[in-house]
């Protein structure tokens, strides 16, 4: 017994210790040959068609997790998500943003600007809580999509949740060096290497960001609760320190400095609360860790709920802190606290704001660390992804190959890319996918198959799209017009009333089971129109990168992520029928173990 166990243990260290092989990457039946390969490029049209049409549920969401090997642990209580939360949130955006913001666009009211957008990720965290709830799976807004909109439409939101996390790691690291230079008396270029021949959005090298995120990525790896007993350290001295920030820059505040409040107008407000949208960046992350979480139903909507509150007013009291401590147009936009501290006599404080501010980072590098990776996670389960990035190692209970990999893309990043580069990118993609998750769970609360009669679903589909639709030609009609007022004449009223319609003429197919959304479909409709809305306010040149990111993104998908999902699923399908079958004529070898979910339906 002794030797058998032994050998059996040395064939699993050999395992282990083997290179990958391209079953590793694309075990698919697509992939064996190439000429296989070709048959199922032929039929691309016929299998995107079968995966746009075709929804998942929450049984197969669940049974997916198997395809890890290992489950992750159930480590965390509303304690734990309560801070991650804020750990997850509070950070960068604050620091850097609020000044560069109440400086260019906004003037003292950047503190409506946070309100704005505040409010903004409080109806995406209401909409995330249900899900996460109803689906405490890793796999956070590319789940419940997937259950409610489809593996095409999940796949898209996927890459750029991806891009997102990789992005926001990357510029929150080069803020982490800008912060640490601070703290050393130094310059931040001063700790950056000039590569000559390189452009010059690319060309200031910075190996401390790529140090902090190794050091990030090992903790992430070794254990999730460890990972949350450091961002609970990192996250009490982060609100100390804010406190301290509040306290005594009151003591120095001069209300003559917010004496005009409202100098760029309502278009300044709405311009800074599309780029603040950045400092609200992160909750989501939070949704990833359900499935590690004790009891989904009571700890997810206190931690997610309870943090964005208590964030979006810490926000508020430092911007109004900031604007009352010097004039709006004299705030420095690198480094606007701890100047400000400086202009008014107190040098010694900016050493305890540039503390703070690594403290704060370090918590979102963290956090981000791990939503990113079970993000990943979750994707590679359902093979639109390589399967090899879904591994939990069985001794640490997290996904270690998800996050290497994604921390190494980030790492890549925040090596070569300036800060400006990054900010601009960033918000777009959140809010489409906020967007998105509001539009589902307006579908999943509407809509079940074989229970919503055809006049219902049709009558919703109208809706949703007058809804939708009516969204962006307000969010158009503002970026386009300047003073003009006559298109929200239209525009509001459109989508009040398809709301109203929604609300009284569709019946709701589906009740949450635990926790649900308050005043359905108002509130998800208000979080659509919002996110959409913020979007107007984004430069152009963000949507081309947003449009270059989504075509590198179908390439990807019409080449191997489509066809390599299509025969998982099939193959799930088919395995699922042979149980049913089984179980029908009384071969089943146990009654009442069949763990297979319900197969996919389709619209």
């Amino acid at each position: 017994m002794g030797a058998g166990n032994e050998g059996d243990g040395g064939g699993s260290s050999k395992r282990r210790g083997c290179t990958c092989t391209k079953d590793d990457f694309l075990p698919e039946e697509s992939f064996k040959s190439l000429g296989n390969y070709v048959n199922a490029l032929k039929q691309t049209p016929a299998r995107l068609v079968d995966r746009v049409l075709t929804r998942s549920n929450v049984e197969a969401e669940m049974e997916v997790k198997s395809r890890s090997e290992n489950e992750m642990k159930k480590t965390l209580s509303w304690w734990d998500l309560m801070w991650f939360g804020m750990g997850a949130v509070i950070g960068a955006g604050i620091f850097v943003l609020t000044g560069k913001e109440a400086r260019n666009h906004a003037g003292p009211a950047v503190v409506l600007s946070y309100v704005v957008s505040g409010v903004s990720a409080l109806l995406s965290v209401f909409c995330y809580t249900e899900f996460a709830v109803e689906i405490p799976v890793a796999g956070g807004s590319f789940a419940y999509l997937r259950v409610e909109l489809g593996d095409f439409v999940a796949f898209i939101a996927a890459g750029n949740i991806l891009l997102e996390y990789m992005i926001g790691g990357a510029a929150v690291a080069r803020t982490w060096t800008s912060y640490f230079a601070t703290l050393c008396n130094h310059d931040p270029e001063d700790f950056r290497i000039h590569a000559q021949g390189l452009t010059a959005d690319y060309n200031r090298l910075d190996p401390i960001a790529v140090g902090i995120i190794i050091i990030i990525c090992i903790i992430a790896v070794l254990s999730t609760k460890g990972s949350s007993r450091l961002n609970y350290i990192a996250s009490i001295v982060h609100l100390i320190v804010i406190a301290f920030i509040i306290v005594a820059g009151l003591i120095k505040a001069d209300t003559k400095n917010y004496r005009d409040f409202t100098h760029f107008g309502a278009r300044g407000i709405f311009k800074a609360s599309a780029v603040l949208f950045f400092a609200y960046v992160g909750f989501d992350a939070v949704s990833t860790m359900a499935e590690e979480t004790k009891n989904p139903g009571r700890d997810i909507p206190i931690g997610l709920v309870g943090s964005m509150i208590i964030t979006t007013a810490i926000y508020c009291i430092l911007a109004v802190t900031l604007c009352l401590m010097q004039p709006y147009y004299e705030i420095n936009v690198d480094a606007p606290f701890s100047v400000a501290f400086v202009k008014v006599g107190w040098g010694w404080a900016q050493y305890i704001v540039a503390a703070g501010a690594l403290k704060g980072m370090t918590s979102v590098l963290l956090v981000g660390a791990v939503g990113q990776a079970r993000y990943l996670t979750h994707i590679a389960r359902t093979h639109m992804m390589p399967p090899w990035f879904a591994k939990v190692d069985p001794k640490t209970g997290t996904p270690v190959n998800a996050t290497i990999v994604m921390l190494a893309a980030t790492a890549i990043i925040a090596f070569f890319t300036k800060l400006s580069v990054l900010s601009n990118l960033l918000s777009i993609s959140t809010l489409f996918i906020f967007m998105l998750v509001a539009l589902a769970l307006l579908v999943r609360r509407y809509y079940v198959t074989g229970e919503t009669s055809p006049q219902n679903r049709n009558k919703l589909v109208v809706f949703l799209l007058l809804i939708v639709g009516s969204s962006i030609a307000s969010a158009a009609y503002w970026g386009l017009s300047e003073t003009g007022w006559i298109g929200y004449c239209v525009t509001v009223p459109i989508w009040m009333f398809s709301t109203i319609g929604l609300w009284f003429f569709v019946p709701q197919a589906r009740k949450p089971k635990l926790w649900g959304v308050p005043l359905v479909p108002w509130l998800p409709s208000a979080s659509i129109a919002l996110n959409i809305f913020l979007l107007g306010s984004i430069d152009y040149k963000s949507f081309v990168r947003f449009g270059v990111w989504t075509l590198l993104l179908l390439v990807y998908y019409f080449f191997f992520g489509l066809h390599a999902s299509y025969d998982t699923a099939k193959s799930h399908e088919a395995t699922a029928t042979q149980t049913y079958r089984k179980i029908e004529e009384g071969s089943a070898t146990k009654p009442g173990n069949d763990a297979n979910p319900a197969p996919p339906t389709t619209v």
